[in-house]
């Protein structure tokens, strides 16, 4: 029988907050107030960015953004990474963090000092992780593929205890390539909707504690992960959602549990036309009509190489409340591609299994799976 790990402790920034409390509440009440105008792209044209309200605080003596951000969600692990100091070594505590844009703003006029690897670093420099520490970058599944890293340090016994999750900045460089592919909407974006007509982006960091779980130790549980790459093409998805659904199946698989053991499942839910279409005909497949689904990107926006983590939180709480299904905020959904459940707001409806899907250029594509233990 598989060791079972626990993600023990989350600290979290979005557009939705700067805490834990804060990303709930809001969360379960839809308020998508965190997404903000951004006006003047390439032609005039203008959308929604999901900006983490950092304000005028002391994450802001950060030397990048993207620092600001894991220091404010590292921030919230200070105290139980101080109580895991004292029971074991800072050797033996280890860190896989997911990044897309890393550094990319500050350095866009020196391009040979972007550094993906620099969330890990800041976190060993500025917080003290002693053990083995890097940065994944797989595009919009960076922050899922990391539990799988983070797991496999602790399976073959050189952590005790793994920060894992994502941290993605603001970029404008990335939100103007995105327009240049067509793919950014100038409204709040609608997933699962007829008139779906492409992303909001956003930024933000989710960094969990991962580590083993004690005898009869009850917690959320990191239950599985499934990985694969259809490489369809360099940005489009495979329209038959192939490697989306092996990405789902192998979660299943790796968790040992059947398609009728889940209760949610959170949504790439980008709102472009092809990855709904694609992302809804897999879940059909895999799961039928039965099981409740939502996207949360008009809540937080695509916070690429984080969105893997802070989706993985917005499961993690749920599961933490034990009753709510974290809301579809898109106006209607159409029933010609999502006919199974998708939860509107005030839906109580108890979660004791969540699984959240990342899909990436390229067709990486991840997903991760919680339980309740």
């Amino acid at each position: 029988m598989r060791e079972r790990f626990l993600l023990t402790h989350l600290g979290v920034v979005s557009a939705l907050g700067v805490s834990v409390a804060e990303n709930e509440s809001r969360l379960f009440a839809g308020d998508t107030s965190g997404m903000r105008c951004l006006d003047n792209l390439a032609g005039g044209e203008r959308t929604l960015f999901g900006f983490a309200p950092l304000g005028d605080n002391e994450f802001n003596a950060a030397p990048t953004r993207i620092a600001a951000l894991v220091d404010a969600a590292m921030s919230q692990l200070e105290a139980p990474l101080e109580e895991l100091r004292l029971k074991v070594p800072s050797s033996r505590i280890g860190a896989v963090i997911g990044t897309s844009n890393s550094t990319m703003e500050e350095f866009t006029d020196n391009p040979d000092k972007i550094n993906m690897a620099y969330p890990a670093l800041r976190m060993k420099e500025r917080w003290g992780i002693g053990g083995p520490a890097w940065s994944v970058s797989t595009a919009c599944s960076s922050s899922a593929k990391v539990f799988a890293s983070a797991r496999r340090l602790l399976e073959a016994g050189l952590c005790d205890a793994v920060v894992a999750g994502g941290a993605d900045a603001y970029t404008r460089t990335v939100v103007e390539g995105f327009h240049a592919l067509e793919a950014i909407s100038p409204v709040l974006t609608r997933p699962l909707d007829a008139r779906r007509d492409g992303i909001n982006l956003g930024e933000g960091a989710a960094l969990f504690i991962l580590r083993r779980a004690g005898e009869n130790e009850r917690g959320i549980a990191l239950a599985g992960v499934g990985e694969s790459s259809d490489a369809y093409h360099l940005t489009a998805p495979d329209p038959d959602g192939v490697g989306a659904e092996l990405s789902m199946r192998n979660a299943l698989a790796d968790a040992g549990l059947a398609p009728e053991d889940v209760d949610y499942v959170n949504l790439h839910g980008t709102g472009t036309t092809y990855n709904d279409s694609m992302e809804c005909a897999a879940v059909r497949r895999v799961f039928g009509d039965r099981i409740a689904a939502s996207s949360t990107k008009p809540l937080t926006g695509h916070c690429l190489g984080a969105a893997g983590a802070i989706e993985t939180a917005v499961c993690w709480i749920a599961l933490r409340r034990g009753r709510g299904m974290p809301p579809h905020c898109s106006p209607s959904v159409d029933r010609e591609i999502a006919p199974f459940r998708v939860p509107f707001l005030g839906d109580e409806s108890p979660v004791r299994v969540a699984m959240t899907n990342s899909f990436a250029f390229g067709g990486s594509d991840a997903t991760v799976i919680l339980s309740s233990v």
